[in-house]
């Protein structure tokens, strides 16, 4: 019987697939002991890393423990010591779902030569569509994260409000918009000048009086105001713009209003979420990171817009070598709706997270997050020696040594982390060095949030 080196047996994939489901299960079960940070040993393992394949076969287990070795060597973004940046997920359940439609290795931008897995997908983005109070006319999409998301509802929102005449455009943000839009922005064409920075209210919200000053002032001055993008969930300070007044704005003026809740937009599953993202039903598109609020792994992104048709309008085309691939009814082309052409089944990693664990799961989770960022942040407060920023809406704690230069804060920050226990972040707010903690990722509970204040206070330098 001929053999294929590039085949494996069904013996070779099955012992394969176990090395790989035991060093996943001892990853997992060791994440509450792993340190925040291991670079040890970086230097000695890089050089293996690099080095071109060789023309021979490799033992798998030699490759297996060097991936092992690989991936050891970060960052630990995957347990409960990272509060830093807005923390990802890694569900299991959506990991396994990534295998198994890798393995399978269905193309799925035409609905005809995957229905199934097209239908998979689309059951969830039409979940999403209900659960923000969308129209019918509503769809969504699934991305390789937010990035990719945004530029997709730009291009759409440019072809629908521009046409193909844009140099005049102006689009509003405000300071602590994510650096994904303006990047967008210049991707679809915009230029620099587009991007209108808003000011915003003392609380850090995008001020509503001064976009509609700055949008009177664009068009008296010639430019063509498009789109207004509000934020549910800055990443600086967790702070969610207000939705409502935004939505009125835009409205009023007739402009694309374009929702960023690439963090905060699944906090729309708990009761406090839904108040406090109000408005954001009145979108004309909505961007969602399921890598992060709802635990999935990194690389998963979702665009929720108000009308397909806007969608097609901005990305169907056509050519002679796809005349054999027709639609398939009610369910969508997604290379009709957004810049892809070529796309795997993204659907198992949301559909087989959600189903095999019920939407409650993430529905508790999410409130558990939400307390406890209230609990670090009273925490915080009731220490003289610390200033802390607002109260969170979502779940980022901002707060500073009282009185200390930059430098003192700076080296506060490194003291926390050095212990290895926890890994935080830092911004700026008005200018001022801030630290940053936030709480999302779901291996992270109250054990390990109360050891993070614990550290945090002890290490507060003296003086």
């Amino acid at each position: 019987m001929t053999s294929y080196p590039l085949e494996p047996t069904r013996a070779e994939m099955l012992a394969m697939s176990e090395a790989g489901a035991r060093m996943l299960a001892d990853f997992v079960e060791g994440l509450p002991g792993a340190p925040s940070v291991d670079l040890d040993g970086l230097d000695d393992l890089l050089p293996a890393l690099l080095a071109p394949p060789d023309e021979k076969p490799r033992d798998f287990d030699v490759l297996l423990g060097r991936l092992q070795a690989a991936a050891a060597a970060s960052v630990e973004t995957a347990g409960p010591s990272y509060l830093a940046y807005i923390p990802g997920g890694g569900l299991f359940a959506s990991a396994l779902g990534e295998f198994l439609a890798r393995g399978h290795n269905r193309y799925t931008g035409v609905a005809g030569l995957a229905p199934g897995l097209v239908a998979m997908e689309q059951g969830v983005m039409r979940w999403l569509c209900g659960e923000f109070q969308l129209p019918t006319a509503a769809t969504g999409i699934a991305t390789t994260g937010g990035s990719i998301a945004t530029l997709t509802a730009l291009v759409a929102a440019r072809e629908h409000m521009l046409g193909e005449t844009f140099s005049d455009a102006a689009l509003y943000v405000t300071a602590h918009t994510h650096r994904c839009v303006a990047k967008a922005a210049r991707v679809a064409g915009l230029p620099a000048s587009a991007v209108r920075v808003v000011p915003t209210t003392d609380d850090l919200r995008m001020d509503p009086a001064e976009a509609a000053r700055m949008i009177a002032a664009d068009r008296a001055a010639g430019r063509r105001p498009a789109v207004v993008v509000a934020t549910a969930g800055t990443t600086d300070t967790g702070t969610i713009d207000d939705l409502e007044a935004l939505a009125d704005l835009a409205a009023a003026e007739r402009l694309w209003f374009h929702v960023d809740g690439a963090y905060g937009g699944f906090f729309h599953l708990t009761e406090r979420g839904r108040r406090r993202l109000a408005g954001i039903e009145r979108a004309d598109s909505i961007v969602l990171d399921p890598h992060k609020a709802l635990f999935l792994p990194y690389g998963t992104g979702v665009l929720l817009v108000r009308d397909h048709n806007l969608l097609q309008a901005a990305f169907a085309g056509d050519a002679n070598y796809l005349q054999d691939l027709g639609s398939d009814g009610d369910l969508p082309d997604y290379n009709s709706l957004t810049p892809e052409l070529t796309r795997e089944a993204r659907g198992p990693r949301l559909w087989l997270p959600l189903h095999l664990h019920g939407v409650a799961a993430f529905r508790d989770a999410l409130d558990e997050k939400l307390d406890l960022a209230i609990e670090v942040h009273t925490a915080l407060a009731d220490d003289p020696r610390i200033e802390v920023g607002d109260a969170p809406d979502l779940t980022v704690v901002t707060f500073r040594l009282r009185g200390r230069p930059e430098a003192e804060q700076a080296r506060w920050l490194e003291r926390i982390n050095a212990a290895g226990r926890v890994f935080l972040s830092s911004t700026r707010i008005g200018g001022e060095y801030t630290l940053r903690l936030c709480v999302l990722a779901h291996r992270t509970h109250a054990d390990r949030i109360h050891e993070a204040i614990d550290l945090i206070r002890g290490c507060v330098p003296a003086g």
